[in-house]
């Protein structure tokens, strides 16, 4: 995993992604691009093959696993296993597939490494929200909603493979993670088939293999409040990236903006951070990290991503500074004749 120096204060003309900058394609190989709507967000997959049919076929073969995800996590359709669980596990211990049960399990692990910031049981609160409509839950909606979130009390048995809620009205939202192992798996798809150059992403999460042929990849960070508009370009190589942002799905109201991050202990969203981007050795302990810094706020949050071997981040404050984690740093005076 490389990254280099990031660039900040870029105009949105200097911002390269790879799908910006495509060559024409030869006819016997070449960069190969697709993108397509699925998970309820865009799904991008640029790579390089030096066979052309080889290579569709590979970009074949992560979009039909990125419609296997959806299928079984969207939480929005009704027969997807996200569904059934959230419709069965209040009462009883419901069989869930091996999948399941891991993702499950690796949101524990966050939820326990995070001091309950990344918790999938915020969905119990963040079901009343309505950011397309502008809808917030009364007080009284809220607080009794609040009752049924924390992830220890989600009853996971790994070795029956069952799943059940130890509170009523209680609901998981897999969300971002999703589409963490979405990339992760898109990516490893990739390399099975031996693509050593190629980019997956859905949303805000990509997984980069290798380099652009000779150089890195070049992904922008968004810049929070001015759309069309990036703060930082990093250079990457081989690693995983997160991005949350209070920018996705909100509303405001009385001067509050009210978005999809949710803070599990309060119910509400967080107002420290605009942004946090992560970087990582998969989708992820980068979506799990990006969700929790954010959560945390600047100082708990960076602490927590030192903390884990392999991570970096760089947080847009509220007042819309930018602050790096220090193998950043470290990697940025490195940089520096």
């Amino acid at each position: 995993m490389r990254f280099g120096m990031p660039v900040v204060n870029q105009r949105p003309g200097s911002f390269v992604h790879g799908l910006q900058r495509r060559a024409a394609t030869p006819v016997q190989g070449g960069w190969i691009a697709r993108e397509e709507a699925i998970m309820g967000t865009s799904i991008q997959v640029e790579l390089w093959s030096d066979d052309r049919i080889a290579g569709e076929q590979a970009v074949d073969a992560v979009m039909a696993e990125m419609h296997r995800i959806d299928r079984a996590m969207s939480p929005h359709k009704p027969d997807s296993e996200l569904s059934r669980i959230n419709r069965e596990a209040g009462a009883v211990a419901v069989p869930i597939s091996e999948e399941m049960a891991g993702l499950i399990a690796r949101a524990i692990d966050f939820s326990k490494l995070s001091g309950g910031a990344f918790d999938i049981t915020f969905a119990s609160v963040g079901c009343l929200y309505d950011y397309r409509l502008g809808v917030q839950p009364t007080r009284e909606a809220l607080e009794h909603a609040r009752c049924a979130v924390g992830y220890q009390y989600l009853l996971l048995d790994r070795e029956a493979r069952t799943l059940r809620f130890a509170r009523a009205g209680m609901r998981i939202d897999l969300g971002g993670f999703a589409k963490g192992l979405a990339v992760d798996n898109g990516a490893a798809i990739l390399r099975r088939r031996g693509i050593r150059n190629a980019i997956v992403t859905a949303g805000g999460d990509s997984h980069v293999l290798g380099d652009r042929r000779g150089r890195p990849w070049t992904i922008g960070i968004r810049d929070p409040r001015r759309a069309g508009e990036v703060v930082a370009v990093l250079p990457l190589e081989d690693v995983a990236m997160s991005t949350s942002g209070d920018y996705e799905r909100y509303f405001e109201r009385d001067g509050v903006r009210h978005h999809h991050i949710i803070d599990p202990a309060t119910g509400r969203s967080p107002d420290s951070v605009r942004s946090v981007t992560l970087l990582g050795p998969d989708g992820l302990t980068t979506e799990g990290l990006s969700k929790s810094v954010f959560v945390l706020g600047l100082e708990r949050g960076l602490q927590l991503v030192e903390s884990v071997p392999g991570a970096d981040a760089v947080v847009v404050d509220a007042a819309g500074a930018l602050h790096f984690s220090s193998g950043l740093l470290a990697g940025a005076m490195e940089s520096r004749p």
